[in-house]
Parts: structure tokens; C-alpha cells; sequence
């Protein structure tokens, strides 16, 4: 991959710009056209592009589809699931954060491993608190 954060020619990579993904025809593991990405949702831990909500027709829904197995080839995203799955997928709507209960659904419908927990930092990491969070002795 060169510059300028494209993924063409290889699997999602963490590297790349997730806006380079809108607007993407998305094809499933048959080759048909299921949609077009709308939205790129990043991992709260990572920030890497995780999950892609794709609309499915003129007044289709979106569908969540993850991205980790997923390629990009020729400008075009190509997903390794039936288009009876990814049809079938938890609807959550666009637009707004994934809840950890609506990745694990995800997760669970695609039948994929969940990704390991991130430890939290800790306490006298240098690191700031996380927002909400005491910072100090009361």
C-alpha cells in the first residue's frame, strides 16, 4: 500500500483512511452486489475501521459487515459472507456509536472470535484519566 492511506489491492488494513471507504460498492463472497458503504465505525480501543454499515437498496436498510476479513480490490470492497447473512444482521441504525452489547451480537452473527479485552492503564501511567473519571484524591 502507498500513501495517501488506499487499500486497494489487499485486506482492510488499520492504516487507512476509513473515509476512503464511503462510497465503495460492496460485493458478497459470490460476487454480487449487496450495496454500498455508508458509514466506517472505528473500535473504541483502536480507533482502526472495524465495521462498515452498507445499504442494501434504494430503501434498503444499512447492515453492519466487519471489515477484519474483509478486501478491498479494484475500488470495490468485497466481504466473505452470504448475502443472506449480512441481510439478516442486526439492524442498529446509522449514525449513531455501537454499544458493546450491539458488537457482541455483531460479533456473534458473523460467528467471529471477539478480540481480546484491552487492559486498562494503569493508575500512575502518566496517561489522564478518562473523562467522567476522579482524577485525584477526594
Amino acid at each position: 500500500m502507498s500513501g495517501g492511506g488506499g487499500a486497494e489491492g489487499g485486506i482492510v488494513r488499520s492504516d487507512i483512511d476509513p473515509r476512503s471507504l464511503i462510497g465503495r460498492k460492496v460485493f458478497d463472497r459470490e460476487g454480487s452486489k449487496i450495496g454500498t458503504v455508508d458509514e466506517v465505525y472505528l473500535d473504541d480501543a483502536t480507533g482502526e475501521p472495524e465495521w462498515a454499515a452498507v445499504r442494501t437498496g434504494l430503501f434498503g436498510r444499512d447492515a453492519f459487515v466487519p471489515l477484519a476479513p474483509s478486501r478491498v480490490e479494484d475500488d470495490v470492497l468485497h466481504v466473505p459472507y452470504e448475502r443472506a447473512l449480512i441481510k439478516g444482521a442486526p439492524g442498529f441504525g446509522v449514525g449513531r456509536h455501537l454499544s458493546p452489547e450491539q458488537e457482541l451480537r455483531l460479533y456473534r452473527h458473523y460467528g467471529l472470535e471477539l478480540p481480546a479485552p484491552q487492559a486498562p492503564a494503569p493508575a500512575d501511567s502518566g496517561e489522564p484519566p478518562e473523562p467522567g473519571t476522579p482524577s485525584g484524591p477526594s
